[in-house]
């Protein structure tokens, strides 16, 4: 498995001799697997193997699992023929102490709205309807994990684009750090020249100016972690399983390299680069919500 995405949609169904079994499953973003089950009350004992699957298979992600049975298994209607003849008695004399005309009410349609007449009763599961909703569960499983895998595909192209984009910009910040440092020399002699109104000045003191800004402003280990970070994210990228909190940590640390060298540019084409920088890492950071 690649790159997979945490949302996802997956539908399957079957039909036995009496029954059609409608099973669809949602998975949305969270840090964990949080699930929901949706089943009618026939299919409860199956909650806690639906449950298990789900969390084999699944790994992360907000779950949402409903099953439905289109053939009214769940449901079993029988009437209770000696209390509804026990009304239909009551209410046929009723009509005729009244003077009714005959056929003007519709008694057997008040019989059967008359309490407890019309009684359900829960069915059973076989084991062969049992094996077949299962299975029909694992192909829905199977459905969204596709998904998750195609929109997983979008997801590492535009993951790659970005990181390579910020390396790209890494190098065109590479000549921006020795003129930087031509610009900061400058500078501080300017600034010693008007100091000293013409008259010579230290040249011992001018270097140790020269040393202070130097390693004040220096960003060479800031340029290797950060190249280091972009490669190691492209490798976690190539990595089977679940890998969307590691992309996410490893983003957090090319976000303090990118930080720390705006914070030491010094230099305003050096400060655009970092902008443009900072703008693919937000879109990095938007995206491994959603990578499993």
């Amino acid at each position: 498995m690649k790159t997979s995405s945490m949302t996802g949609f997956g539908k399957a169904e079957t039909s036995t001799s009496n029954e059609k079994v409608v099973i669809e499953i949602r998975a949305l973003n969270s840090k964990q697997l949080d699930m929901n089950l949706k089943l009618p009350q026939i299919l409860k004992e199956l909650e806690m193997p639906m449950r298990s699957l789900l969390t084999e298979r699944l790994v992360r992600g907000k779950v949402e699992l409903s099953a439905s049975l289109e053939g009214g298994m769940d449901k079993k209607a029988s009437i209770n023929e000696n209390l509804a003849k026990e009304y239909h008695q009551q209410l046929e004399h009723l009509s005729s102490e009244l003077e009714l005309k005959p056929g003007s009410t519709d008694i057997l349609a008040l019989v059967m709205k008359m309490p407890d007449v019309l009684q359900t009763e829960k069915g059973e599961l076989g084991e062969e309807l049992k094996e077949a909703i299962m299975h029909t569960a694992e192909e829905a499983v199977s459905r969204l994990i596709e998904f998750r895998q195609s929109e997983g595909a979008s997801l590492d192209k535009d993951l790659r684009s970005h990181i390579h984009s910020i390396s790209d910009l890494q190098e065109q910040i590479s000549p921006h750090i020795d003129i930087r440092i031509d610009r900061i020399r400058e500078r501080i002699q300017k600034n010693m020249e008007q100091q000293m109104e013409g008259n010579d000045y230290d040249p011992s003191r001018f270097e140790q100016e020269i040393i202070y800004y130097l390693e004040k402003y220096d960003v060479s280990e800031e340029m290797t972690r950060l190249q280091k970070h972009c490669e190691y994210f492209i490798e976690t990228l190539d990595l089977e399983g679940s890998k969307g909190k590691k992309l996410g940590f490893i983003a957090q640390e090319i976000g303090r390299e990118i930080n720390t060298l705006g914070a030491k540019s010094y230099d305003s084409d050096m400060q655009k680069l970092v902008v443009r920088m900072k703008d693919d890492l937000e879109k990095i950071k938007e995206q491994t919500l959603n990578v499993l």
